[in-house]
């Protein structure tokens, strides 16, 4: 988290025992209480007590894996192993991607007024079907954008869109 340039970051304390430890209020905290300094927009950054170590990802990641254990997840099976798969050298296309395209929903989310995830949710909710089609075609354009940028570098041989299908169509050509 990028929060160690803000004034007022609060401190929180991860001890040995699993306890979090709010420095600003002198009191035991859980990750419920952190995940509400995240809805509020409240800078925090966790480090291990003994050792000074940013765990923040790390907390704010068991967030995640709790919330998608409760409930309706945002992420699929198929989904994760998508992500899994990004991984190594191109990660930081994928990073920078889905950063973005979160920061456009809150931006979408702030532009439309809404105080409340609760208001946010019903509001999502009577605009599903119209939501669902515009994040498909967002999606396919994402896609789209995305392969005809391999097929243009022919960066990524076996790829759609890659390098082997270039070649793939070249035989063909020459064959017709």
């Amino acid at each position: 988290m990028s929060d160690s340039g803000q004034k007022n970051v609060r401190l929180i304390k991860k001890y040995t025992n699993r306890r979090l430890y709010d420095t600003q209020t002198s009191t035991q905290i859980t990750l419920h209480d952190i995940r509400q300094l995240v809805i509020d927009e409240e800078p925090f950054q966790v480090v291990d007590a003994k050792s000074g170590e940013d765990l923040t990802r790390s907390i704010l990641l068991q967030i995640i894996q709790e919330a998608e254990s409760d409930g309706e997840p945002i992420f699929s099976s198929d989904m994760l192993r998508g992500i899994i798969r990004f991984y190594g050298p191109f990660q930081g296309v994928l990073g920078n991607y889905l950063e973005s395209s979160i920061q456009a929903v809150i931006d979408i989310q702030a532009k439309a007024g809404q105080q409340s995830s609760q208001a946010w949710s019903e509001y999502m909710r009577s605009q599903m079907p119209v939501m669902q089609d515009l994040m498909g075609q967002y999606v396919e354009q994402s896609k789209q954008l995305y392969l005809n940028t391999q097929n243009l570098f022919g960066m990524m041989p076996g790829f759609p869109g890659g390098a082997a299908r270039s070649d793939k169509d070249k035989k063909d050509k020459d064959q017709g």
